[in-house]
């Protein structure tokens, strides 16, 4: 089993280095950590007394990786959950906040664990985790790596702007179902003509 730390790690390798895309409402982010999580934080690193874009680029992957151990895994309690849930919804949570439990959640309700969808891990919610994943050991990540890929669609459907991130120019999966499908036992990774076929209804 992966520690958190290489999780973390492979997490900042994953987001890459300093972007401010306009079409990103996280604004400047340096492997991951956007500017909005660095001023929450008070992460005034050139110490001018206020979190600029110019802080952002001076983040390290040192910074960025006990950044997302302890506010994106130890304190929304991932840790506490089924390991096998873990590295997806971890990484997910760096990518998009409180909706990474709130996905987990509602497909906690689809499968018969009915917990309420409030992006927050409580006793209830890790209780039933623990119990679909007692249910269905095998199929459970994958459930979740799929209920994962179709919010990034969706979202791409609903915003034109982040369509660019679902899917390439030239058609291919964007860096959003890519990283979606990373989690995901290779059977039920799509294919270039069902990602083609989803996707269609965008030109």
């Amino acid at each position: 089993m992966q520690s958190v730390q290489d999780i973390a790690t492979q997490i900042v390798a994953r987001e890459g280095g300093y972007v401010n895309d306009p079409d990103d409402p996280g604004g400047a982010t340096k492997y991951g950590v956007t500017i909005h999580t660095m001023r929450r934080l008070g992460l005034d690193l050139d110490g001018d007394g206020t979190v600029t874009s110019w802080d952002v680029k001076r983040l390290s992957r040192e910074d960025a990786t006990a950044i997302f151990i302890e506010h994106y895994f130890t304190r929304p309690q991932i840790a506490q959950l089924p390991d096998i849930l873990q590295a997806s919804v971890f990484d997910m949570y760096v990518n998009a906040g409180a909706n990474a439990i709130k996905i987990l959640q509602r497909l906690l309700g689809q499968m018969g664990f009915p917990v309420a969808v409030d992006g927050v891990l409580g006793p209830k919610s890790l209780q039933a985790a623990a119990r679909a994943a007692k249910s269905a050991p095998y199929h459970l990540n994958d459930a979740y790596g799929i209920a994962r890929r179709n919010y990034y669609y969706a979202l791409a459907d609903r915003r034109v702007a982040s369509r660019k991130y679902a899917r390439r120019r030239d058609g291919g999966k964007g860096g959003w179902i890519i990283r979606a499908e990373e989690f995901l036992s290779p059977q039920y990774r799509f294919t270039a003509e069902q990602h083609h076929e989803r996707t269609s209804g965008w030109d």
